[in-house]
């Protein structure tokens, strides 16, 4: 019997956790409305839903972050009101961010034990938490040094420490809320092998996810948001991942990717020879096509991020490159957008939009030019252009006038995509298109690429979900430890040929020169 639990009641007769009738509303905007919710003790319960749906918010709310605008909350069948996050930590209850809330200047150990350091008579144990914080990460899968610098890493590495960090507190119940969006297959796995464990020793776990095969693969129930309300609850092996599809969008999605026709015997827009990005990316080379979508594979710290940031100038690169017939050099992200080249970054929250700015501001920023009259910025243009990128792009809010970062997910992707069209680009260079991305915004945004591709402009896609890229790209390249070790294209587009090139397995097979 747990230690919780109501005398003389059994832990399997009263869920850990229970919400019944949970509702939010923020200013005039209901974001839940009557949500009845149980968590039992050894289980993986999942939460899916479109962005927008309302997990992120009832997962706030149970983890103490929210208050219920109405509804409760019982832990072993006790009614429970959380002051805020500590709160529902001293009940068991934790909370694996999506969003990274790390101490970028501090270590891999600093962050872990942040709050919570360890002590040794009048000084901090240093090795003690570098040990600690080594085995926490390694628990995880990963290999990071404790006194590496958080800023440093990358967002996978990040997700891994703020994962570790998390699990240090004891807890009954934790919630994760995407925690694989930026991990590789491997990490994937070795995460859902922690959590496995964790569920094995009686803790309840409650678990958001856009990847509906890995929902499949870890949860036990499936839970069903759409616009803020439960419609569907279900044992998971009742389920295929298209079914959970249906109940999420509220339609058949049956064809994820459009059809496309190929590019092949159209003009080359963009070479790139040899091309060094010191202590990143060696000796890279490819071109794309005009109306092209070409892919970039290979596994988190491969290379693929820094060569794109590196040819647009937001590294420093050198090496030969042509656009457009051009010898080019972008020496800042300035050039490469002036000359036609647009990035839009994988860190949409960090570098592409500014959260705490309102969607026109965050729209017309990088083409401020277009909107000047005089001296001064003309209001209803840039407004105009707001209604605009809202229609072409179904952004979907409420109202023009809240902050980008209120949004979902997927919109703020389509108000980085609509703030960099403004700028007409012929390349669009786009680093993890659907991270943490529903699969009714996705299917939008490859139609939105597709598009692109078809107006004539030139694409690269850089993923690390292989279906993505088989999907949508004409070519991928694939890049293992800052070098471009193939390129697969028509039927060698598998899975198993992108992992064996990104692994090394069967090297030579089928690699570059």
């Amino acid at each position: 019997m747990s230690v919780f639990a109501p005398e003389g009641v059994s832990d399997h007769a009263v869920p850990l956790l229970q919400g019944a009738g949970l509702s939010k509303t923020f200013g005039i905007v209901e974001v839940l409305k009557d949500i009845d919710l149980t968590v039992r003790a050894g289980e993986v319960h999942a939460i899916i839903g479109e962005n927008g749906a309302g997990k992120s918010t009832l997962m706030k709310i149970l983890a103490g972050n929210h208050q219920p605008t109405r509804g409760e909350l019982r832990i072993d069948g006790k009614p429970v009101s959380f002051a805020g996050p500590v709160d529902a930590e001293n009940h068991g209850i934790v909370l694996v961010h999506q969003e990274i809330l790390l101490a970028p200047d501090l270590t891999v150990a600093q962050n872990i034990y942040l709050g919570r350091e360890l002590g040794k008579g009048l000084a901090l144990d240093d090795r003690t938490m570098n040990e600690g914080a080594a085995k926490a990460v390694r628990d995880l899968g990963g290999d990071l040094d404790p006194n590496a610098i958080v800023s440093r890493l990358s967002i996978a590495q990040r997700q891994l420490v703020q994962i570790a960090r998390v699990l240090l507190v004891p807890h009954r119940i934790v919630i994760f809320d995407e925690p694989t969006a930026s991990l590789t297959p491997h990490e994937t796995e070795a995460l859902l092998k922690v959590i496995r464990d964790i569920r094995a020793k009686g803790v309840g776990i409650l678990y958001i996810s856009h990847r509906l095969p890995e929902v499949k693969e870890i949860a036990d129930r499936v839970t069903v948001l759409r616009d803020g309300r439960l419609v569907a609850s279900h044992e998971t092996s009742e389920l295929q991942p298209a079914d959970m599809a249906r109940l999420m969008v509220g339609r058949d999605v049956a064809k994820l990717y459009p059809d496309r026709h190929t590019a092949e015997a159209r003009e080359t827009v963009l070479n790139v020879e040899d091309f060094d990005v010191p202590g990143y990316a060696r000796g890279a080379s490819f071109s794309l096509r005009k109306g092209e979508i070409l892919g970039f594979a290979g596994l988190i710290g491969a290379g693929r991020t820094e060569l794109m940031e590196g040819l647009v100038g937001l590294r420093p690169g050198k090496g030969k490159v042509t656009f457009r017939g051009h010898s080019v050099a972008f020496t800042d992200v300035h050039s490469s957008l002036k000359a036609g080249v647009a990035y839009l970054s994988e860190d949409r929250k960090g570098k592409g939009l500014l959260l705490t700015k309102d969607l026109r501001t965050n729209l017309t920023l990088a083409s401020l030019g277009k909107f000047i009259r005089g001296f001064q910025i003309d209001s209803k243009r840039e407004s105009d252009a707001l209604d605009k990128a809202i229609e072409d792009f179904d952004i979907r809010t409420a109202t023009k006038n809240i902050l980008a970062g209120q949004l979902s997910g997927g919109n703020q992707q389509k108000l980085l995509l609509a703030k960099m069209m403004l700028l007409d680009p012929q390349v669009v260079i786009i680093d993890e298109p659907t991270r943490g991305i529903d699969i009714g915004n996705k299917e939008q945004i490859y139609k939105f690429i597709a598009g692109l591709a078809e107006e004539g402009r030139s694409i690269i896609v850089v993923s690390s979900e292989m279906p993505e890229l088989i999907g949508i790209c004409d070519r991928i390249h694939v890049m293992r430890s800052g070098t471009i070790v193939g390129e697969v294209e028509g039927e060698r587009m598998t899975e198993n040929e992108i992992v064996q090139l990104a692994t090394g397995v069967n090297a030579g097979a089928g690699e570059a020169a």
